[in-house]
């Protein structure tokens, strides 16, 4: 799983020109899944986003997680961030999972970020056409790939 993290004042999610989700202080993430991503992946990288001190302290110095800020996330589903441009000018995708690996493993990583977080996050729709809204607060942007935790 590839996310990349960016520390938002707000941001939200329009689907056919509705909002989807919004939220104010927090994290959005754009997260990636590929074939070879598991249950171990799921609570790794979950873990590493709602603990990750990225938030300014009274010195303001990034001292703080988004469970010490009580942040919020909006997830946004993102299979282009596995894409290869190795190759040609037009990107490969062929690492990103299929939907029917990775619809449920998306469910569950919003489960468990859920469960971590101890409360509800916004998100996308799996596949959708969406514009996606934020204010970067820093900017703070922070990529992490879950095949890669050393």
């Amino acid at each position: 799983m590839i996310a990349v993290i960016q520390r938002v004042s707000e941001s939200s999610v329009k689907i056919d020109g509705e909002i989807k989700g919004k939220i104010g202080q927090g994290l959005m993430v754009l997260l990636g899944i590929e074939e070879a991503d598991n249950a171990e992946d799921i609570t790794w990288l979950s873990k590493k986003i709602v603990n990750l001190r990225i938030f300014g302290d009274e010195n303001g110095v990034m001292n703080k997680s988004l469970l010490d800020v009580d942040g919020e996330v909006l997830l946004i589903s993102q299979f282009t961030l596995h894409a290869s441009t190795k190759k040609g000018n037009r990107p490969s995708y062929i690492k990103a999972a299929k939907p029917d690996i990775a619809i449920p493993l998306y469910e569950s990583f919003i489960q468990q970020v859920e469960n971590d977080l101890g409360k509800t996050i916004e998100t996308g729709e799996f596949g959708a056409d969406m514009k996606v809204a934020l204010v970067n607060d820093g900017p703070v942007t922070i990529s992490i790939d879950s095949k890669n935790k050393v």
